[in-house]
């Protein structure tokens, strides 16, 4: 059967080969320690769990509009206002099914063919997969460790083509931690503004910064940069609540009625329970946000010290979200079974098929000479695995 000629534009995921393994393994009794979570180890607060069980009770389980409920956009619009110096309507706000939807849908509703969108790599391995369906053209940026994973104001203003449409912008990032200062993104919008492209802030990790950093958001930094930008956020991270489903976007009200309507013939509303949750998630104290910022941050302190003991390993420390991206271009020079390691895919096989440890190899994020690692898991299984990491990488001649 032949698919649409859409299917052809986007890759698999690079990664689902290592996962796939390691589930196999695993699910034949192989002890695998598993460094490719995307998600926080810890489980959704129980104010959050009751929000929903009464909502459950008291029969909120019909249908709401379909870009999400009254109730939620206006603790949307309230967070934003008290966390972020952001005012917006209730009409600039819509509700997705997850921040994943929220940034499918903003490329459907803005991106014409041929239409290009500036992405900073390493970057998040469904940007330019969500701009080639949309028909978009990804332009890639690329950046290094030695840099801090970041763009300048000065780098993107050369970019800039006639067809430029958007660029993105992920702080804190996935899969680097890198955060951009309120500077960084003051100068990197002026130039957004001038040459009139929009700018998808992806903020999804906004509240695991660490090293006295802050998150500011880009629509804040100028008083033009909100009507430019595109802000997308959401409860995942911040409060564990990866599996309930619910982001959102804020962004100027004539763009977000078009995802609105686009919402309502493809996923129409959110999941209602889900919204009753994310009210309380955003309306009461986040509890749980201080117990893993400090759990996050000492596992973060370990893992890039251990990282950096180990042969051909250099480790710069992240200074957001929960994840590392250690470059390990000098592994990768070595040899194994005569043969020259080369991509951090094979890389990544050795370490599953020899050490029983998943990571997740740097090329799907567009830097073959890395890999990312997740320290959302716990100190126990950090320090066993790292432990089998260096070994096996002790091995490699």
């Amino acid at each position: 059967m032949q698919t649409a000629r859409r299917m052809k534009r986007i890759a698999p995921s690079p990664t689902l080969a290592i996962d796939a393994k390691a589930k196999q393994l695993k699910a034949g009794g192989v002890d695998i320690i598993n460094f490719g979570a995307g998600e926080p180890d810890f489980d959704t607060p129980d104010y959050i769990k009751n929000a929903a069980m009464e909502a459950i009770r008291a029969g909120y389980t019909k249908y709401t509009p379909a870009s999400g409920s009254q109730e939620l956009k206006e603790a949307v619009c309230d967070k934003l206002k008290r966390e972020n110096g952001l005012d917006y309507s209730m009409k600039q706000i819509v509700i997705n099914c997850g921040a994943k939807h929220s940034i499918y849908n903003i490329f459907q509703v803005m991106l014409n063919p041929g239409d290009e969108v500036i992405i900073p790599a390493p970057y998040w391995v469904t940007y330019p997969e969500a701009v080639k369906l949309a028909g978009g053209r990804p332009v890639v940026m690329k950046t290094t460790d030695k840099n801090e994973f970041k763009i300048t104001a000065a780098n993107l203003r050369r970019r800039i083509k006639p067809k430029t449409k958007m660029l993105i912008i992920n702080s804190p990032g996935n899969p680097t931690g890198t955060v951009y200062s309120e500077t960084e993104l003051r100068d990197i919008m002026k130039v957004a503004v001038a040459k009139k492209i929009f700018v998808l802030s992806d903020e999804i990790y906004e509240h695991l910064t660490y090293d006295g950093m802050r998150h500011v958001s880009a629509a804040a930094v100028l008083p033009e940069a909100k009507d430019w930008t595109l802000v997308v956020n959401g409860v995942s991270k911040s409060f564990s609540m990866t599996g309930w489903r619910i982001g959102y976007t804020a962004g100027p009200e004539d763009i977000i009625a078009d995802i609105g309507t686009l919402q309502s013939h493809s996923t129409s509303n959110p999941a209602s329970i889900s919204m009753k949750a994310a009210v309380a998630a955003l309306t009461q104290p986040a509890s749980v946000l201080p117990e893993m910022q400090r759990a996050f941050n000492e596992r973060r302190e370990y893992v890039v010290g251990r990282l950096n003991a180990m042969p051909g390993v250099v480790c710069q420390k992240p200074r957001g979200a929960f994840y590392v991206f250690p470059n390990v271009s000098g592994v990768l020079a070595k040899s194994l079974d005569g043969k020259v390691i080369g991509t951090s895919m094979r890389l990544a096989e050795y370490l599953l098929d020899t050490a029983r440890v998943a990571v997740v190899p740097g090329d799907g994020f567009g830097a073959d000479d890395y890999l990312r690692i997740s320290y959302a898991t716990s100190m126990a299984n950090l320090q066993k695995g790292l432990e089998r990491m260096e070994q096996a990488l002790q091995a490699v001649n």
